[in-house]
């Protein structure tokens, strides 16, 4: 069998069962056998019919005696199947599927798994699954029935049944050699591949299932591993970086200068980076910290270093409104060392003569349409908020040193394995004197004493608030009938909650020189309340602004929560984040209280992944995280396993001189 064949090879599946199957991303006959059940129905339990009570989940086996379609007085087809054994007959219920009565003719043996009930008086076991016996089909063989079933991911057209049918006859014909070398699957003690595809797919008891589960996860880990170190390897391999004099006495003055002391995980940062910078390959590193704690000045260490040593940097922000913003801070920080900084967006388009002189161009996408300018750094912010493409088109040709910059919270299992070609950084400390933000849940009944105490803070303290919502404007999808739209809200606050306060509003959809209006408007404490989207949630700083309301916030994730909020409580003053909820759900209301007491965004991205998965973490999915069929990023354990053992298996196929 070739595992990388297209699934519409198989027998019985062709090209139409294909494009249903893609919607389950499966494409190939390895994708199929990787399809794993989500649970399984128990149907061992074989009992003759005279012994059956009500409420068991059991398998009978035997004859059809009669087979008919009935019609009751409201119209409804019912099926009537009657099966007998040695020891009586039993009555079986179907509900529009006429199909069964010619199915099941009398004479047909028959093995019928199901949870017996009662229909009127009489015991029956309704819409059990069934197959049927014949020689060609021994009771060993059995599939949908008297054993543990397994039970699939589905789409329309593809059912379970199906899948098990066409999965079962695959398993005589599995490659023999195992992915992984002998050495590797003693020291973890996993199964073989195979007898892991048999189980996880037709097991013979409940605890086979979690040992092929953990054989399967291990592979699917150890291929994501191999897959960073390759890309990790070529890099190195294939590219030379500008290589940094590092021992400039500048940087520790620069550091020496700065209006604040650094934090000792600022410090761990910048000295992770300054060593980076010092190799002939090119540096890969990302920086990961809270909004609010320090990493624009750790970039600015490196961006100086580069300025040192004769190289231009590029920093590229994913919005207008961030470029600016980092425009202005690292003007104030490297302008007096004589770093000339360039700005670069769709609305500001600097001479080409300007660009060349420039040791440090601030911009957004507008970046990667600057010709002849090979920068020797490149500090990317939010990285996961551009292509792949568009990264790498940065650094095509001079291959610079590369140093990404999040605000997402990623739990460090997570960077383990999506980022294993890259070096990371944490920086899980605050500037000293930063105030934890007072985070409350506010119930429906709480919400007028919420706005009225939000109006009192903004008079008494001179303060201001933001107001964010998840939707632009109204939906008329059910499903988000209850939710908070802005332009609504907006209205509604301004009329009936705020008449007396001053409120703007700022989305997605306005344009950008409105949008930079609307802030510098708030930024200039003209506004009192700013009514927002999460277009706030990335590139907007009023460090006096105190108080954050979060509408709906069932609808985000943990780490999205808490990098909204962290755009209050910025300049050492106490601030507050009020999260509305219209849930009455005990466990909605229990996750959200996890922000009551946590202030660390990769300890809340950790609760978030083990309580949402991977691809709920900031509320909606996320580019560039890689989807696991069968392991988690929450099993630490593991994650930590198949590094170690991709690495030996990796460094077992260098060469002697590279290894």
């Amino acid at each position: 069998m070739n595992l990388q064949s297209p699934v519409s090879s198989l027998q019985m599946v062709g090209p139409q069962y294909a494009k249903k199957l893609a919607k389950l991303n499966i494409s190939t006959i390895k994708d199929l056998l990787l399809h794993i059940p989500h649970r399984y129905e128990d149907y061992r339990l074989i009992s003759p019919i005279n012994k059956l009570q009500a409420g068991e989940v059991v398998t009978i086996q035997g004859e059809v005696i009669s087979a008919n379609n009935v019609f009751t007085s409201r119209g409804k087809k019912v099926q009537k199947v009657i099966i007998a054994d040695q020891t009586g007959h039993l009555e079986l219920t179907w509900f529009n599927q006429m199909y069964i009565a010619t199915a099941l003719k009398p004479g047909t043996k028959v093995s019928v798994s199901g949870k017996v009930g009662f229909f009127g008086p009489k015991l029956t076991i309704i819409s059990p699954e069934y197959e049927i016996i014949n020689s060609q089909l021994s009771i060993i063989n059995l599939i949908h029935t008297s054993r543990l079933i397994p039970t699939y991911p589905e789409t329309s057209g593809v059912s379970s049944k199906w899948l098990r049918s066409r999965i079962f006859p695959l398993l005589k014909f599995l490659p023999q050699q195992d992915p992984l070398p002998p050495e590797i699957r003693h020291k973890y003690q996993l199964i073989d591949w195979q007898k892991a595809i048999k189980t996880i797919h037709f097991p013979t008891s409940p605890e086979q299932i979690e040992i092929a589960k953990h054989r399967l996860a291990f592979d699917e880990l150890v291929e994501l591993q191999l897959a960073s170190l390759l890309r990790k390897h070529l890099q190195k391999l294939h590219q030379v970086a500008h290589q940094f004099d590092i021992s400039k006495n500048e940087i520790v003055t620069f550091i020496a200068n700065l209006p604040f002391d650094l934090t000792p995980a600022q410090t761990r940062a910048i000295n992770d980076i300054i060593n980076d910078l010092g190799q002939s390959t090119p540096a890969n590193r990302l920086i990961i910290g809270d909004v609010g704690s320090g990493k624009t000045v750790v970039a600015a260490v490196a961006m100086y270093l580069a300025f040192l040593n004769g190289y231009q940097s590029v920093l590229m922000a994913p919005t207008q409104i961030l470029a600016h913003q980092h425009e202005q801070t690292l003007r104030s920080l490297l302008e007096p060392l004589g770093v000339k900084i360039g700005l670069v967006t769709s609305s500001v388009k600097p001479s080409a003569l300007s660009i060349q002189q420039s040791a440090l161009l601030i911009g957004t996408h507008a970046l990667l349409n600057v010709k002849n300018f090979q920068p020797g750094l490149v500090v990317i912010d939010e990285q996961h908020r551009f292509g792949v493409s568009q990264r790498s088109s940065l650094m095509q040709s001079s291959h610079p040193h590369t140093l990404s910059l999040t605000a997402t919270p990623i739990p460090r299992t997570v960077a383990l394995t999506v980022y294993g070609d890259v070096d990371v950084s944490y920086i899980d400390e605050m500037p000293s004197g930063r105030l934890p933000v007072k985070t409350w849940v506010v119930p429906p009944q709480k919400r007028p004493n919420a706005y009225k105490w939000i109006h009192d803070q903004i008079l008494s303290q001179k303060t201001q608030a933001f107001i964010v919502c998840p939707l632009i404007d109204e939906s008329s999808s059910e499903s988000l009938a209850q939710v908070k739209a802005a332009t609504v809200e907006f209205q509604h606050l301004k009329t009936k909650i705020f008449p007396k306060l001053k409120l703007d509003l700022i989305h997605g959809k306005i344009k950008i020189k409105d949008k930079q209006d609307i802030i510098n408007r708030f930024a200039k404490r003209e506004t009192d309340i700013l009514v927002a989207t999460p277009v706030i949630e990335v590139g907007i700083d009023i460090p006096q602004a105190s108080i954050m309301v979060i509408e709906a916030c069932e609808r985000f994730g943990l780490a999205q929560l808490h990098q909204l909020r962290g755009r209050v409580g910025r300049r050492n003053q106490q601030a507050y984040c009020l999260l509305f909820s219209d849930s009455q759900q005990p466990a909605v209301i229990g996750r959200l209280k996890n922000l009551e007491r946590e202030n660390s965004g990769i300890k809340l991205a950790e609760i978030d992944l083990n309580l949402r998965g991977p691809g709920e973490l900031y509320g909606t999915k996320q580019h560039g995280y890689t989807d696991l069929k069968i392991a988690t990023f929450s099993d630490t354990q593991l994650i930590h396993d198949t590094k170690s053992a991709a690495q030996t298996i990796f460094s077992s196929q260098l060469p002697a001189n590279q290894s």
